[in-house]
Order: C-alpha cells, then sequence, then structure tokens
C-alpha cells in the first residue's frame, strides 16, 4: 500500500479525521469488529437523543495538531494486538492469534520472548492486552490478557532475561465469547491495571455488577480491588460497556475508553468510577440521567475503534472498519472536532501506543485478522512522528 504524508499545522487547513463504527452482523448475531468498507464520512460529537450529534469546536491542544509520515518498523506480524514499552524504548507487542510475545526495538529487530500458555484463539478472542508494570525496574512484572477455553483472564509474567517467566493468573472468569471479548490493558496515573472488557454477546452482563463483563475493571498488581473502588471490594470500574478496547489518560489524568457500538452509535467515554455507560439500554447519546452520555460518537460505518493513546494533546484511535488513525484533540474531559489520518492506506488498525517520550506513535495493523486484505507486507507495525 502507498504511504502518505499526512502534516496539518494547526493555523492551516487539517485532513479531516474520518472514522468507522462495529456494524457489521456476525453468525452470532449481534455487531463485531465489522471488516465492510465505510464510505466517507465526518466524525461527531454527540448533541441530544435522537439527533444527528453535530461536531463542537476543537480543544485547545498543548501543541499543533499535527503528525508526520509513518515509516514501516516491523511486518510480516500477525494481528499485532497490544504494545507496550518497555523502560529501554523498546516494546513488547502481542500476536492475537499464534500466542507469541515479541520484542520489537526501536531499529526494527524483532524477537520473540515467549508464547503465552493456555491460549484458545477463536473469533475475535486470543492472546491481547498487554501492559508493563510501572515498577518495572524492580518488579519486572508484565500483564497479558487473553482468551483460554472457559472464559478470559489476566495473567502476570515476570521478563527476565529476555522471557517471560513464572506465570500467575491474577483475575480469571472474565466472559468470554467468539465476540466482544475486551482486551485491552493499560497502567492509569495513579499506579493501578485497569482492564477493558466486553459482554461477550450477552448484553445483559453489562448491567450486572456481579459480572466482570461489560465493565472497565481497576486492580492491583496481585488482581485485587484497590482503595477507592467503587463498588467494595469489587474489581469494577465503571459498568454498562459493550465491548471496550482502548483505554488513555491525558495530562490531567482525566480518563477515556473507545467502545463499539452495536448499529448506531461508536463512542469514545470520559470514564469516572461507579458509572453507567449505558448499554444495553442506550448506544450513544440516551439522554437519560441514569446513564452517561459520550463525549464523541461515529456512526457505525465509520470506526470500529480499538485501541486508544494520548500524546501531543489528543487523544489517538485505531480504527478497524474504518481503516484509519483518529485524532481527537482532548483536554481535561473536553474534546474537539475529531480528524482522520491514513485513511484506507494500511487496512485496519488496531493498536495504537505513544512512546514513552510523546514524540511518536507506534500503531499495529490488524489484516490478518480474518476480516481485512492483508498484503505481502502484513500485518505491519508503523511509527509515526508527532514532531
Amino acid at each position: 500500500m502507498p504511504t502518505q504524508k499526512i502534516r496539518a499545522a494547526a493555523a492551516a487547513a487539517a485532513v479531516l479525521f474520518a472514522a468507522s463504527a462495529c456494524s457489521g452482523t456476525d453468525p452470532a448475531g449481534a455487531a463485531g469488529e465489522a471488516a465492510a468498507p465505510a464510505p466517507p464520512a465526518s466524525a461527531t460529537t454527540p448533541a441530544s437523543p435522537g439527533t444527528s450529534p453535530t461536531a463542537s469546536p476543537p480543544a485547545s491542544p498543548s501543541r499543533p495538531l499535527s503528525a508526520g509520515e509513518p515509516r514501516t518498523l516491523a511486518e510480516n506480524l500477525r494481528v499485532p494486538w497490544g504494545i507496550a514499552f518497555l523502560p529501554d524504548g523498546d516494546a513488547l507487542v502481542t500476536e492475537r492469534d499464534t500466542a507469541r510475545v515479541l520484542r520489537v526495538a526501536g531499529d526494527g529487530r524483532v524477537t520473540e520472548v515467549g508464547a503465552v500458555a493456555g491460549v484458545a484463539p477463536r473469533g475475535e478472542g486470543g492472546l491481547m492486552g498487554i501492559a508493563v508494570s510501572p515498577g518495572f525496574a524492580k518488579d519486572r512484572y508484565v500483564f497479558v490478557y487473553f482468551t483460554a477455553r472457559s472464559d478470559n483472564r489476566i495473567v502476570r509474567y515476570r521478563y527476565e532475561n529476555d522471557r517471560l517467566t513464572d506465570p500467575k493468573v491474577i483475575v480469571s472468569g472474565i466472559p468470554s465469547g467468539v465476540i466482544h471479548n475486551g482486551g485491552r490493558l493499560a497502567f492509569g496515573p495513579d499506579g493501578y491495571l485497569y482492564a477493558g472488557t466486553g459482554e461477550a454477546g450477552r448484553t445483559a452482563l453489562s448491567q450486572d455488577r456481579d459480572s466482570l463483563g461489560g465493565k472497565i475493571l481497576r486492580m492491583t498488581v496481585d488482581g485485587e480491588a484497590p482503595p477507592g473502588n467503587p463498588f467494595g471490594d469489587s474489581l469494577v470500574w465503571s459498568y454498562g460497556h459493550r465491548n471496550v478496547q482502548g483505554l488513555a489518560w491525558d495530562e490531567a489524568g482525566t480518563m477515556y475508553a473507545t467502545e463499539f457500538g452495536q448499529n448506531t452509535w461508536d463512542e469514545i467515554n470520559r470514564i469516572e468510577p461507579g458509572r453507567n455507560y449505558g448499554w444495553p439500554e442506550v448506544e450513544g447519546v440516551g439522554g437519560d440521567d441514569r446513564y452517561t452520555d459520550p463525549l464523541v460518537t461515529w456512526s457505525t460505518g465509520e470506526a470500529s475503534p480499538s485501541g486508544a493513546a494520548y500524546a501531543g494533546g489528543s487523544l489517538w484511535v485505531a480504527a478497524l472498519r474504518g481503516a484509519r488513525l483518529w485524532q481527537v484533540p482532548a483536554s481535561g474531559g473536553e474534546t474537539g472536532e475529531p480528524r482522520a489520518l491514513l485513511t484506507g492506506e494500511y487496512g485496519r488498525l488496531r493498536a495504537v501506543t505513544a512512546t514513552p517520550d510523546g514524540r511518536a506513535l507506534w500503531v499495529g495493523t490488524s489484516n490478518h485478522d480474518g476480516r481485512g486484505d492483508p498484503d505481502a507486507a502484513d500485518d505491519r507495525i508503523l511509527v509515526i512522528p508527532l514532531e
């Protein structure tokens, strides 16, 4: 596929952001990570229930809305799902269907550091999220989220001598299925581990606070509920979600999550403890005080928003069906007009992570996931400079 230079200065006309949502119907009868092509469209922020949302003015980013020309760092991967940086600037990358964890260096060298035992890939499930402990220099902890035969689970490893060792299951019993397995892991600015889960196609689980499905979870490195969780000793941080695959925090510590919709709206939500985000009672803006409305919505022909990162005053969201990278100005829970980059250039985009210095993004494609159209180099990791 050709590369496309995508510079957009704040004072000049910027490349418009367009994304696509999760709307295709799979054999289970519920929308999954749809592959059908999306027509060009503009992303919008929500207005009032029952109406088409309208774009809001851009928030003031901390630097100009811009990105540089992407370059391919690594290629011939198989569904890279999660990217987590080590302190030295290399990253650990998961492959969904092979269950491999790879170390990808800044010069593009790729080394397998282990295969996660017990992974049972099926449909949208397999080896998914990965997170490196903020205390890695001392504890050497790496965490992975994967689909086993009967559930989704979170396992803690030690990473020593470029190998994964000493696995310990810290959370099990997260509902699993052919669709809607969630899977994103990320450490928050509070030092605790967060996980986005899905309702596995069983919509009632999202409103059931006794279930770990359709939730955002918050935990210690031992898988316990830390102080401040809204429901006592429960891991549940927020609920009423359909399928969360992107987690990010801005410079003020505001938490955001991406969420797949069904037939109408995909979402970016501001996440606050104990809040109910409405699924399956509400999709998109509901205008019901019982539920928290999203900050940004896209029609389901636009996004399938998976991974998310925050850098340079913007949220960056990888779109699967939309086959593009969304840039959404964001600060303190306020969002501006979304803009689309890389539209159609690299196919389905799954993972996006900011480098530790915030000066670039690493983006993973997902064209070998059974819904894409891979070329000879897929799947790949792209580097996109932000300065």
